[in-house]
């Protein structure tokens, strides 16, 4: 299985070296024995996992912002982030890595279509919408259908969000269905899944179970369809369902985990925000010791309190005052990224029955495994969870309640526990930066601008796709955002 490697690489690399000069040995000119021109679609595919686990779940893709922007994590200096002054060149990275992912991911898919090779095809076709689903959430309509075809469309339309999530949707379908535990192997570049196809099934099932949900206020029928087609035939599409199966990548020394590797450099930047703290002091949450650190002043004293800072400060915090993030989270080398976990999709069966779809269990069955799964994954010992389940959490059918819980299970999983937010709206108490870079709005971002290269090298499509915006983060909201419009 060959192909060769990017083509955006490969016309940028040449683009340069016609500039530099010309030569009748191009070829053997500019062979580089030590950058092979042809790869394996199954090294492609650990790169593409190993890259996104990394560069989306870094500080500036991440922690920075969206983490932020969901009111979980708090920056204790370095505050710009905190209140919304953000940095042009980030934005544009994070696009560009977007695209560079999924152009990597459209390789594998031509390599296998030509090789035959259908579980290849699918798996990269999963991981592709899983990244598309994350880039719509970011910018709203983007680039889909024209996106990364350098070859013939050098300036991609914009598609809307509308039309982005079902064909999302339909695509992770046919990659169910393709799916097959007797089919071709694809290899060693899984280093998400160990070449597992069952866990890649429940993984792209589990995708159509959060998609569903996510549009359930926008497109009903299409999601109760897909949810009820899911949940009506858990043989032939079965969900992650416990936490041995959740869709975690695993780093290692080598390679580090990105929030870890940060924290060696500069151990003072970042907190557990007070809205997470406080938000789990109220439900006398057992996950508090695991997601903050006591204070270093408060340790220090022999009374070990937790403490969050605020988000959205301009001045910087006097450190030792405020809890850090959890060693679980930020200080273990060899720690995770979380794509997906066992958690929500229970969360999202609890209010896709309360929306009055079929689900073969109830909302309150639903709600209490998804709690408990939560508190299994961060450690927390069973006495407690049987407490916690029969008193402070115990279900009462709120919204809020429901709502609150998946935010809380969504430590570390910035994008979605931000989209988690603007779609539902909870917790209510997620305010604006306190020091809002752009005065006068009622609630956090709803969306990222444009990044500028957009705007230089794809000007008209950018006019069109960016005609509504009217600042940089609120100029229109998520298709499937139904919060009241004044924001």
């Amino acid at each position: 299985m060959k192909k060769y490697i990017n083509q955006l690489y490969v016309l940028l690399l040449v683009s340069s070296l016609m500039t530099a000069g010309c030569t009748d040995s191009f070829d053997e000119v500019n062979t580089d024995p030590d950058r092979p021109t042809t790869v394996d679609a199954t090294n492609i595919l650990a790169h593409c996992l190993r890259d996104a686990s990394d560069n989306l779940f870094d500080e500036w893709f991440d922690l920075n912002e969206c983490s932020g922007f969901a009111g979980q994590i708090s920056k204790l200096s370095y505050t710009e982030e905190g209140y919304y002054n953000f940095r042009p060149n980030v934005n544009n990275n994070s696009w560009a890595i977007c695209y560079l992912i999924i152009s990597n991911l459209n390789d594998i898919i031509a390599m296998s279509q030509e090789d035959k090779s259908k579980n290849m095809e699918a798996v990269a076709t999963i991981f592709q919408c899983q990244i598309f689903q994350i880039t719509t959430d970011r910018w709203r309509d983007i680039p889909y259908t024209e996106a990364c075809q350098l070859e013939t469309i050098k300036k991609p339309k914009y598609d809307k969000q509308e039309d982005i999530y079902p064909d999302l949707l339909a695509k992770l379908k046919v990659a169910a269905d393709a799916l097959d535990e007797n089919g071709d192997d694809i290899g060693s570049g899984d280093v998400l899944y160990g070449g597992s196809i069952n866990k890649w099934k429940r993984y792209c099932n589990s995708l159509r179970l959060r998609m569903a949900m996510r549009i359930s206020g926008v497109s009903k029928d299409l999601a109760r369809s897909t949810v009820e087609e899911i949940l009506g035939n858990p043989a032939k599409y079965p969900l992650i369902e416990e936490n041995s199966q959740n869709a975690f990548f695993t780093w290692g020394n080598e390679y580090p985990e990105p929030w870890a590797d940060y924290y060696r450099e500069r151990a003072n930047e970042y907190g557990t925000s007070e809205l997470m703290v406080n938000k789990l002091k109220s439900y006398n949450d057992p996950r508090l010791s695991v997601y903050a650190l006591p204070t270093a002043n408060s340790e220090k004293e022999g009374n070990p309190e937790y403490i969050g800072y605020p988000n959205g400060k301009k001045v910087y915090a006097t450190v030792a005052n405020y809890s850090k993030v959890g060693k679980r989270f930020m200080q273990d080398l060899a720690g995770f990224t979380p794509w997906f976990r066992a958690c929500e999709t229970y969360f999202e069966i609890a209010e896709a029955n309360k929306l009055g779809f079929a689900t073969g269990i109830s909302a309150e069955d639903a709600y209490n495994k998804a709690v408990r799964l939560s508190l299994e994954e961060n450690g927390i010992a069973e006495d407690d969870i049987t407490s916690y389940l029969a008193n402070e959490a115990k279900y009462n059918g709120t919204d809020k309640q429901l709502f609150e819980q998946l935010w809380i299970s969504l430590f570390k999983q910035g994008m979605e526990a931000w989209s988690c937010h603007r779609r539902t709206g909870f917790p209510t108490d997620n305010a604006v930066a306190p020091d809002c870079y752009y005065p006068g709005h009622k609630c956090p971002p709803m969306r990222y601008g444009y990044p500028d290269t957009e705007a230089n090298l794809n000007t008209e499509n950018y006019k069109i796709a960016n005609a509504s915006v009217v600042d940089y983060f609120w100029g229109s909201t998520m298709w499937w955002d139904t919060r009241d419009a004044d924001k």
